[in-house]
Formats: C-alpha cells, sequence, structure tokens
C-alpha cells in the first residue's frame, strides 16, 4: 500500500486526472441511486407493505374508474381473500376563524384505513372505528406537511377545534412525516361516515378510491378471481348501472404509488451506469500505458522472485487505492449532485421526502467503488503481469513497442457506450420536441388559474353558484389587463376524470355494454372563448343558458363525428343523468390528461344546468379563468382581493398560469432530457478522450517507424492517413457496435417515447454522424504531432 501510494505522488498529474474522472462517475451515479432508493426501493412507511394493494375498478371504455357506495359496501362484504378494506374520496376543505381563510386538499376516508395500513401518528392518534358513525364527533387528522407549513409544528394543536367548511372539527392527531397516500394530495383526512353519505344508495355514482390488505397467504391471483367473481355477481344482479363494469385491477402499493416513473428511474440509473463504465475504460486504457511503461520495473521483480499473483495484486492495490479516493470523493459530490437532482425532479415525483444519502446508498457507493477498482485496475495487472522478462529488460525501461489489443478494444467499447447514450438523448430530446410541438387544443398564453371550493352551507343550488360566480366575474372583467373571465368545473390537462354515462335519444342501446360515454365539464358562458377552444359549428353558451332554460351542450368534435359521422349533430338530444340535453354547438378536441394522449370524446353544459347528483361536485371545487393582455401573474393580487370582496369565506387553494400548470405535464419528459443530455454529453467528452489517448500513445510507440517512412520519402498526407485511418477503424467498429446495441436499448425505453419511432433512422444517423467527427478530431491532433517529427531525431533514439 505504502509503494503504491509513492507511485500515485509520483504522478500528481495522473493521480488528480483518475481521481476526479472516478469521483464524478461514482458521485453521479449515488447521487441517482439515491433518487432510485428513495422512490423505488425504500421500505413503504406501512405495516404489511407488501399485502397492501389498489384496487381499480374497469369498465369496457376506460381501465381505471372509481367504485359507488354500494358497490363498496358489498365487494368488502364478500371478498374473502383480504383482511381488511377501506375507500377514500377527494374532499376540499376551506379552514376560516384563523385569520384569513386558507383552501385545503383533504380526503374522506375509511377511519379503519390507518389501522390497517398500519400507520400511527406522531402527535396524538389517527382515526379509528369510533369515528365514522353518525353520531360521532367530527375529528381531523393532519399531514405532517401541513401541520408544519399552517400551524408551526405545534404539538398543542392536537385536541383544538379547528372549523373547515363551516363545520367545527376536533385535532385528533399529526400523520408521520413519511406516510404517502396514493392518488391524492390530501393534507388532512376525516372520516368517510358512509350511513349518512348521500350517495349510500346511489349505485351509479362511482367517486371511491378503494384499496385492501391481502390475508396472509392469499395470492394476488386469488384475489383477483375473487373479485372479478364479485363484479360479475353485481353486474348479473344491476345490468343497468353494472353492465358495464369488468374485472378490477389490482396493483401493489408500491407500484402505484411510483407509477409511471419507475421505468425513467431505472433507464437514467443504467445511463448513468453507461458513463461509469466508459470512465473505468479511460482509466484502465491510461494504467495500461503505465503498465507498460513500467516493464523494467516489472521484469526486476519477477528476477528478484515476484510472482504473478504478488504483481497482480501490487497493480490491483494501486487501483483499489484510486477508487478509494474517487469513491470519498465522489461520495462528497454527490451530495450536491442529489441536492441538483431534486431541484430538477418533477413536483409530482412520489416519495421525493424520503430521497436522501443513508446507509444503503453509502453501501452501493461502496459497491461501485469496489467495482470500478476491478473493472478499471484488472487488465493493466493482468498484461504487466504477463510481460517478458528478458524482453523488459533489454528494453532498458521504455515502454513496449508492440500493439496493445486491449487498449483498442477499450476504446471501442467507450464508443459503442457513447453512441447508447447518445442515441437515447437523442430519442428523448425528439420526444419533447414533439410534445412541446403537440396541440392542446386551446390557447394557454396569457391565462390566469383560480381553484375555488364554496362551503356547501351556503352553495348548495344552481342558483347560489350563479349568483357568486355573477358577482366575481364582475368584478374581475372590470380589473385593468382582463380581456375575458370564465367558469371550468376541471381543466384541460388536469388529469381528472369525470365521465357520464349518455343516452342519445332515437338510439336505445341493445345492451348496458352498448351506452357510450363521455367526460363531462360544467362550463360558464365565455368559457370557449376565453380558452380559445375553435368553435366549429353552432354556438357558445349564453347567460340565457340559465337553470329555468331548457338543457343545452356542446360537445367537440369527436363525439359528434362519432355519433354522427357525415351529419350536423346540431338539434340532436342526448340525456345525462337526470336532464335531457338539446346539443347548440361543436368545438374542438382539448386534451384533458396529457398532452400525448388521443383525444376523448366530451359534451359540455352550462354550470347552471348542473345535474343534482354534480351539484357537490361542482360546488366542492371549480377552476375561475381569467384571460389578460400582459403577464396574468401580475393580476394575482387583485384576484385575491376580489374574492375576498365577494365572499371572505372562500379561499383560493391556487393561482398560477396555464403555462405553469402545462409545464408540470411535461416535467417528467424535461427530467428525462436533461439528465441523459448530460450524461450523454459527459460520455461523448470520455470517449473522444479516450480514443484520443490510445492513438496518442500509439503514435508515441511508432515514432521511429514515422521517422523511417519520412526518411523515405513518405509525405505528410501520407502519415495523416496511416494515423487517422487507424483511429477511424476504432471508430467504426465502436459505431458500428453501438449502433447494434442501441436497437435494443431504444426498444427497452419505447413506452418513454412519444411520436418518436424508437428506431428512427434519423436519430441514429445523427448520434454516429457525431461520433465519427469527434473520432476524426481525435485522430487528427495527434496525427498532426506526427507529420512534426524529424526523421533523424527519431532515427537517433533507436
Amino acid at each position: 500500500m505504502i509503494y503504491a501510494i509513492r507511485l500515485l505522488r509520483k504522478s500528481p498529474a495522473f493521480t488528480a486526472a483518475a481521481i476526479l474522472t472516478l469521483a464524478f462517475g461514482i458521485g453521479a451515479n449515488t447521487a441517482l441511486f439515491s433518487l432510485v432508493n428513495g422512490v423505488l426501493l425504500k421500505q413503504l412507511p406501512f405495516q404489511h407493505a407488501s399485502r397492501l394493494v389498489w384496487i381499480w375498478s374497469t369498465r369496457t371504455d376506460r381501465d381505471k374508474a372509481f367504485y359507488s357506495l354500494p358497490d363498496f359496501i358489498e365487494t368488502r362484504e364478500y371478498s374473502k381473500a383480504f383482511d381488511g378494506f377501506a375507500a377514500f374520496t377527494n374532499w376540499g376543505a376551506n379552514l376560516s376563524g384563523m385569520g384569513e381563510a386558507e383552501r385545503f386538499a383533504g380526503a374522506r376516508i375509511s377511519a379503519y384505513a390507518f389501522e390497517m395500513m398500519g400507520v400511527r401518528a406522531q402527535y396524538g392518534r389517527t382515526l379509528a372505528a369510533s369515528d365514522d358513525g353518525p353520531a360521532s364527533e367530527r375529528v381531523v387528522v393532519l399531514s405532517h406537511g401541513l401541520w408544519q407549513r399552517r400551524f408551526g409544528g405545534d404539538p398543542q394543536l392536537v385536541g383544538q377545534k379547528l372549523t373547515l367548511n363551516g363545520d367545527s372539527y376536533t385535532v385528533a392527531g399529526v400523520l408521520p412525516a413519511a406516510f404517502a397516500m396514493p392518488n391524492t394530495e390530501a393534507e388532512l383526512f376525516v372520516p368517510l361516515v358512509i350511513e349518512t353519505d348521500p350517495y349510500r344508495t346511489n349505485r351509479g355514482m362511482n367517486f371511491l378510491r378503494v384499496f385492501a390488505r391481502l390475508k396472509s397467504g392469499a395470492t394476488e391471483q386469488q384475489a383477483a378471481g375473487e373479485l372479478a367473481a364479485i363484479t360479475r355477481r353485481l353486474r348479473e344482479m344491476y345490468p343497468v348501472t353494472n353492465g358495464k363494469h369488468t374485472d378490477p385491477r389490482l396493483i401493489f402499493f408500491r407500484d402505484e404509488i411510483t407509477g409511471g416513473y419507475r421505468t425513467s428511474l431505472w433507464t437514467l440509473l443504467g445511463a448513468v451506469g453507461l458513463v461509469l463504465l466508459i470512465a473505468c475504460s479511460n482509466l484502465a486504457n491510461l494504467l495500461l500505458a503505465r503498465s507498460s511503461a513500467r516493464g523494467r520495473e516489472v521484469a526486476i521483480r519477477s528476477a528478484l522472485g515476484a510472482s504473478r499473483l504478488r504483481l497482480i495484486r501490487q497493480f490491483l492495490t494501486e487501483s483499489f487505492l484510486l477508487a478509494s479516493l474517487g469513491g470519498a470523493l465522489g461520495v462528497a459530490l454527490a451530495g450536491a449532485g442529489l441536492r441538483a437532482l431534486l431541484l430538477l425532479a418533477p413536483a409530482d415525483l412520489p416519495r421525493i421526502s424520503e430521497v436522501s444519502l443513508d446507509g444503503n446508498v453509502l453501501l452501493f457507493a461502496i459497491a461501485a467503488t469496489l467495482v470500478s477498482a476491478v473493472v478499471f485496475g484488472l487488465a493493466p495487472a493482468l498484461h504487466a503481469s504477463r510481460s517478458e522478462l528478458v524482453e523488459n529488460l533489454r528494453a532498458g525501461g521504455r515502454a513496449s513497442a508492440s500493439p496493445s489489443a486491449t487498449r483498442s478494444v477499450l476504446a471501442v467499447a467507450e464508443v459503442a457506450l457513447s453512441i447508447v447514450l447518445l442515441i437515447c438523448a437523442g430519442l428523448f430530446l425528439k420526444t419533447f420536441v414533439r410534445l412541446q410541438a403537440a396541440t392542446p387544443g386551446f390557447v394557454p398564453g396569457h391565462l390566469l388559474l383560480v381553484r375555488l371550493s364554496l362551503p356547501a352551507a351556503n352553495y348548495h343550488t344552481p342558483v347560489s353558484i350563479r349568483n357568486f360566480y355573477d358577482e366575481l366575474r364582475r368584478r374581475l372583467v372590470a380589473l385593468p389587463g382582463v380581456q375575458s373571465v370564465a367558469l371550468g368545473s376541471l381543466l384541460p390537462l388536469s388529469g381528472a376524470n369525470n365521465r357520464n354515462d349518455i343516452l342519445i335519444s332515437g338510439r336505445k342501446p341493445a345492451s348496458p355494454l352498448d351506452i357510450p360515454a363521455a367526460q363531462n365539464r360544467w362550463v360558464s358562458a365565455g368559457y370557449f372563448q376565453t380558452l380559445r377552444i375553435p368553435v366549429k359549428e353552432g354556438r357558445e353558451f349564453t347567460d340565457r343558458d340559465n337553470e329555468t332554460a331548457p338543457g343545452v351542450a356542446v360537445v367537440d368534435r369527436t363525439f359528434a363525428s362519432r355519433y354522427w359521422p357525415n351529419q350536423s349533430p346540431l338539434g340532436r338530444h342526448f340525456r345525462m343523468e337526470d336532464r335531457e340535453f338539446e346539443i347548440v354547438g361543436v368545438v374542438g378536441d382539448v386534451k384533458h390528461n396529457t398532452l400525448e394522449e388521443e383525444p376523448t370524446q366530451t359534451v359540455y353544459a352550462p354550470f347552471s344546468q348542473v345535474t343534482s347528483p354534480g351539484l357537490p361536485f361542482l360546488a366542492g371545487g371549480f377552476n375561475i379563468v381569467l384571460r389578460s393582455t400582459s403577464d396574468p401573474l401580475a393580476l394575482a393580487t387583485a384576484v385575491r382581493r376580489a374574492l375576498h370582496a365577494v365572499d371572505a369565506n372562500v379561499p383560493a387553494s391556487s393561482v398560477k398560469t396555464m403555462d405553469q400548470f402545462m409545464s408540470r405535464a411535461v416535467a417528467p419528459r424535461r427530467f428525462n432530457l436533461r439528465l441523459i443530455s448530460v450524461l450523454a454529453g459527459a460520455a461523448l467528452l470520455l470517449a473522444g478522450m479516450g480514443l484520443y489517448a490510445v492513438i496518442s500513445y500509439s503514435v508515441s510507440l511508432r515514432t521511429s517507424e514515422i521517422g523511417i517512412r519520412m526518411a523515405l520519402g513518405a509525405d505528410t498526407r501520407a502519415v495523416l492517413k496511416l494515423i487517422i485511418g487507424q483511429g477511424l477503424r476504432l471508430v467504426l467498429i465502436g459505431i458500428a457496435v453501438g449502433l447494434a446495441a442501441s436497437a435494443a436499448v431504444s426498444r427497452a425505453i419505447a413506452s418513454l417515447l412519444f411520436g418518436t419511432n424508437s428506431a428512427d433512422p434519423f436519430t441514429f444517423a445523427a448520434a454516429a454522424l457525431l461520433f465519427a467527427t469527434v473520432g476524426i478530431v481525435a485522430a487528427y491532433l495527434p496525427a498532426r504531432r506526427a507529420i512534426r517529427i524529424d526523421p533523424l531525431t527519431a532515427l537517433r533514439a533507436e
């Protein structure tokens, strides 16, 4: 070890370069593994987490749907494969009586749910089975984040009263910081009281999200089969409401929480692993050069009795020393890298609060360090131990002139790995460009979005909601810079699902399976004008389309073309829930979930004509949309003042621009692109440096040969052709191997692409051309040095 330290101290430039290269590779891997560990691998904060499953109801026209209360009750009663069943529904809560009113996202949840999940409160208690009775005291449990942010982390809050939506609730407890409930952003939880729920007997009102705990020993297949049998039984018993129901989907909690991030995070970890491999290949090449230069030293050691195993151990000791120093610095850099990753990460990345440099991450860093030491140290050690004793003693300490096939293989591997990363980066770039160019169906610029929720005690009729909106609109349109104002129950690209069955007049469905369904949006007059959704036929809504007027609706182009192809749908009638509507207009398609989705058929109706089942959901959460002539965020303060003047007990839960709202929709793609681009750039730089090192070293070994060629009359063009040709051969072989590997890798990441062929020929060709250019530059620099060799000096050196 001491000898290895002395050797590294003799070559400070090499040692510094090697340590920094390793530190970058190991640090980047450690930082990204921290993200993967926190999001995907770390144990969920639940007891028996491996037995917790999410249960999605499914329909013939959708693969994820909610349960109705009657269906949930009967499924819970008939199931035998589970020892716990729970449900919740999102619930907006307006906090008042403590300064300015504030809006929070909440949930009404089965009181048994926390006990089933094994979640214990950090302070106080969670909900108990006794809390869900009709006569039970109203209690609320707060998330750790809300408790810290709004109430300053005061432990004395437990037992105090809060006024939520005009009702008094006692704070029962505060949840632990690690608690994360799938599919909700709820910050407070109140009991779901089934006995008093207005939809207890309404089998057609689907609003519950359901999860359960498998019995010990029960398998996923058994549970799925049982749920499918229950669903078939309910479908036969209630064909009108359950006719479209298909077998439910079971998804384990970990998979439900991580969702679409699993594939992308593993892909990015694999990409950063390739960068570390390229860095190790570079170091292996440098160490091979050093081992060749140390031929006389090795020969003397062998002559003095050192075995081959002893020589290998000495070289590996040096490699492990380098790797340890690089790994230690890499762990230090990983902290800064992780902070950068968290800043770049999408806002909806799950479990982000659990990401840290913990013990598992440090073990990973140690493993990466040890593996790196073997990867870049083994080849030089084996090469040195095989050196010829007599030849090296005769060489007088000079490097062997024989070409190293190992060095060429390493250079080819670097090129191939870099090509893979370049092609992945190119595919992600093309995907992002296609997403940015995708048409959402409206014009997002200069739009301000204000999310509101009205207290049910004061706003329980369409007239009361309309009066509130009319007064608010009157104040908002008077603000300088406001062009138009509108109301919408759900925004485009919100990802919210509100589908209703539609009965088209004159078209009696043959069976419940044939009943069409569509997304439903309650909007105000001026909605399409404000969002710049084009009216293709007919008219928009007006203020005359109120609660006393006949029901009217506007449909999108997808709905119209599906049910009235090559015909006008104007004047046609359909029934939705408990009201009949006449189609008075057709508008363009709008993206509801993501920019990459296909249009989903949609019907729009005036919010003042909202049906009785939809009224509580509309009042519980809707959006005011303002179009301005300048920066819409400059209106935020004035909008809040206007809202406070209309009703001080109605807070705005969020005020943001549509551009900010849409940015969140492409955030995961942007995150992938940024990281893979940085990694591809690093790979390109490292591979170019490695190629340069191989050719440069080869030129140094062939100094006498080049001198003889030039003494015999070879011109500079011939020498350039010789050296550059050697480099290009390595590059072309590496490109060929890289393209073949990329074909397989690109198919594996096809699910992360949009509007882009995973075998896109332009991307493959661009990556190959880019690296060919880098290869020519890397070969030209040593070649230019070679043509400046003085033949007499080269021959004299012999």
